[in-house]
């Protein structure tokens, strides 16, 4: 069941929307002009909202502009008996979801409200799912090493500089990207991940800068490469270190010249994109052994940002459990739970050589053996 409202002039037509309506199970309130309906809007929430274009005090053009200002997101379905193509685009420029004429058909009136209910739908959702991804990267602690990182991120993201991100497993080196990523002047544009080290090293030159049909054998159609579906935004080449020398050459092109060729194909493709990089390893030692050229290291090492491993950084751990804890129990739909001081400082004491990966995994782990509140005992047991 839906909340409408409906407002128009006319009583004839508010009473016939809202006897349909009713019938169909939706809670209907009624407003005799813009002005009116504008109160009512501002004073409850509506699911979707029905109004009328010609109104004394304020038509339905003027409540358009006012519910945009008042940022009312509620989907508002404009009605009219003297329609036309230039004023339904009108409606739809000002931020109308829909616009029906008089006299109104039943079923194109119904067919409106399930659609902008579920446009509802979707923006919750959508709200919820964003929300969610923002939680999961946020760079949780207040240790001097992660307020350098922090620090960096803040300086280097609204430039176009190349970051190198280095760090051991599981430190957090991708939340580090999708901060520098999101605090920078191309976060609506595209953000494109690619994970160097679990792509085969023969097919990693296809999925960075993409193929032509009949380039090789199972080269079935034309494939649009990473490099290229970042144009305009930014790429992520995490573990960096992993990659073939043969494509690191064609990478270090795309850094000079701002362009690629598709595997098959002899043309050049121009791409403005910004090249964020991550890796565990050593790549001046890999250098060193020939696993990676050394042109290209200092074409990608412009910015260098190390995350500390979570051992260098115990003081940070309560506030980790404390974020983890949260957003597990969100995730699982379970009834919050908390970890006493001893269960904390005992995971404090501890060795982590999987860094924050692995701190996440126990602390998951604890939610769903140990109970409400987690002790040092559930710790010594399940951890």
């Amino acid at each position: 069941m839906a909340k409408i409202l409906i407002i128009d002039d006319e009583r004839s037509i508010r009473n016939t929307l809202k006897d349909i309506l009713e019938f169909e199970k939706h809670q209907v309130l009624l407003a005799e002009n813009g002005k009116t309906g504008l109160d009512a809007v501002l004073n409850e929430a509506f699911d979707v909202i029905f109004s009328d274009i010609k109104m004394p005090e304020m038509d339905g053009i003027e409540l358009l502009t006012a519910l945009k200002e008042k940022e009312v997101e509620t989907p508002v379905v404009m009605i009219s008996g003297h329609g036309n193509i230039e004023t339904a685009v009108e409606c739809i420029k000002k931020g109308a979801f829909d616009f029906i004429e008089k006299p109104i058909d039943l079923n194109r009136l119904l067919i409106t409200v399930r659609n902008a209910l579920d446009k509802n739908t979707l923006v919750a959702e959508t709200k919820i799912l964003k929300r969610r991804v923002a939680k999961r990267h946020l760079m949780v602690g207040t240790s001097p090493g992660i307020e350098k990182v922090r620090m960096m991120i803040e300086r280097v993201a609204p430039t176009d500089a190349r970051v190198l991100i280095t760090g051991a497993n599981g430190t957090g080196k991708e939340v580090v990207a999708r901060l520098l990523y999101e605090q920078s002047n191309r976060v609506n544009a595209p953000f494109v991940e690619v994970n160097c080290a679990a792509i085969p090293s023969e097919l990693i030159e296809s999925e960075l800068f993409g193929h032509e049909k009949g380039s090789f054998t199972s080269a079935i159609k034309q494939r649009i490469g990473k490099f290229e579906q970042a144009d305009g935004g930014t790429i992520f080449l995490d573990e960096i270190g992993d990659m073939s020398l043969s494509a690191q050459t064609k990478v270090l092109r795309v850094l000079q010249e701002s362009e690629l060729t598709r595997v098959g194909s002899d043309k050049s493709i121009k791409v403005n994109v910004r090249v964020l990089t991550a890796t565990n390893k050593d790549l001046k030692k890999e250098i060193e052994a020939g696993n990676f050229r050394e042109d290209l290291f200092h074409r990608l090492n412009v910015i260098p940002i190390h995350v500390p491993s979570l051992d260098e950084r115990k003081e940070d751990i309560p506030l980790l459990i404390n974020h983890f804890c949260e957003l597990i129990c969100s995730e699982q739909g379970i009834k919050p739970k908390y970890f006493n001081d001893e269960a904390v400082k005992y995971l404090q004491s501890r060795t982590w050589t999987g860094n924050i990966r692995e701190l996440r995994n126990v602390v998951e782990r604890l939610i769903i053996l140990g109970g409400s509140v987690i002790t040092k005992n559930d710790v010594e047991m399940f951890a």
